[in-house]
């Protein structure tokens, strides 16, 4: 399994778009849409700010039913989730080690952008609630690279930061592809 982190903002979305036309052998697989879906049937939460703001306990159990929906996949798989999670308690990690010892991660991608290009980002995009400044958003990448030496540490995988730029979407594409062999 390879996984593709990053913090909302830094384009996973879009540049997951562009692998899947490289690449239609891989299965992209979004974290947090197997998180909403159980968060639904066990909490009746249907939004995902609605998630980030629920209690770490919840969280927490859920996250381990994912796990284990995640550790029965096989095949060529992309997991497409974030680094940590932005609590109002602080940061969890978006892959607790309880998920990652199950899971046979090949390589961890971080993807990344300039602070200032991840705010834009985000002041644009109406489907979202996110109380954010560029103190946190920095603060948050700092987290996310802690995060990602320590999930690669764990998982014994090669850990990688690709940055998207703005107006670049074409090469953080590239750059992942070339991650794929």
């Amino acid at each position: 399994m390879i996984i593709l982190l990053g913090a909302p903002g830094v384009g996973k979305s879009s540049v997951l778009a562009g692998i899947k036309e490289k690449r239609p052998e891989y299965s992209i697989v979004n974290y947090g849409d197997l998180m909403l879906e159980t968060f639904k049937q066990e909490y009746n939460i249907s939004d995902r700010d609605q998630m980030r703001k629920s209690s770490i306990e919840q969280q927490k159990n859920v996250q381990k039913q994912v796990a284990i929906k995640l550790s029965a996949m096989s095949g060529k798989v992309i997991l497409d989730t974030h680094c940590s999670v932005q609590t109002p308690k602080g940061y969890l990690p978006g892959l607790p080690f309880e998920l990652l010892k199950n899971l046979n991660v090949e390589r961890l991608i971080l993807l990344s952008a300039d602070i200032d290009e991840i705010y834009n980002r985000r002041k644009k995009d109406p489907t979202r609630t996110r109380e954010t400044n560029k103190e946190e958003i920095q603060e948050h990448d700092q987290m996310n690279k802690a995060y990602l030496a320590a999930y690669s540490a764990f998982a014994a995988a090669p850990a990688i930061i690709v940055m998207n730029h703005d107006n670049r979407l074409a090469d953080a594409v590239e750059k992942v592809n070339a991650l794929l062999d």
